[in-house]
């Protein structure tokens, strides 16, 4: 089974819940609520409705950017951009036991991560994606390869979980650069089957059953 990790984005078919319904149908354990521009009580309404299916399936359950909204819920964790609060400032709020994530482009980004006590870094963008707004250089597979290689150097251990447009035929090639975990969104809630999309993303024989995207 592949760690894959899903994060809500709204599209014209799906609502964020529809989204993460889908992604825990299909496999999913970790679920990242996103609601990029929503109210505080907007993404309280979602989490209402995510949180307990979360728990239903076993899976994490992880608040993007708002720290004291996860502090709130309870959440399993939060995760932090480049732009929000420090990370060593969100674990004096939340404490030890919360997960902690943030946002890296570069292998600088990721050392202070480290020095700050974040528990994963998320990862990219591995190539252009619509759902997020004032992306960061493209890393592709030879950036994963460079970073990886300079993480091991300096002995940080920290997972790395892949971000940014990431479809099912990327999977493999960026797993083998070292990356531990993929974060998908469009690529799952674009598929004719979510759910079936994200059950080949968690294959580890998926590969070998579906078509290689052209």
């Amino acid at each position: 089974m592949r760690p894959i990790q899903f994060i809500t984005h709204q599209t014209n078919r799906y609502s964020y819940v529809e989204g993460a319904q889908l992604a825990l149908q299909g496999g999913c354990k970790w679920i990242q609520l996103r609601m990029k521009g929503a109210t505080d009580d907007e993404m309280r309404q979602a989490a209402a409705a995510i949180q307990p299916l979360c728990q239903e399936n076993e899976a994490v359950f992880l608040i993007d950017d708002r720290v004291e909204l996860a502090k709130e819920l309870r959440a399993d964790g939060v995760h932090l951009g480049k732009n929000d609060m420090p990370v060593s400032e969100a674990r004096r709020i939340l404490g030890e036991e919360m997960i902690i994530g943030g946002t890296a482009n570069t292998f600088e980004d990721i050392c202070r991560l480290h020095e700050q006590g974040a528990d994963y870094i998320g990862c990219g963008p591995f190539r252009f994606t619509s759902t997020k707004q004032n992306l960061a250089p493209i890393l592709g597979l030879q950036g994963y390869r460079c970073i990886m290689e300079k993480m091991r150097q300096k002995g940080i251990r920290l997972p790395v979980v892949a971000i940014g447009g990431i479809t099912l035929s990327d999977v493999d090639d960026i797993l083998h650069t070292g990356v531990q975990g993929i974060a998908v969104s469009g690529a799952v809630l674009g598929a004719e089957d979510p759910v079936g999309e994200m059950r080949r993303f968690i294959a580890d024989d998926a590969l070998s059953e579906t078509p290689t995207a052209e």
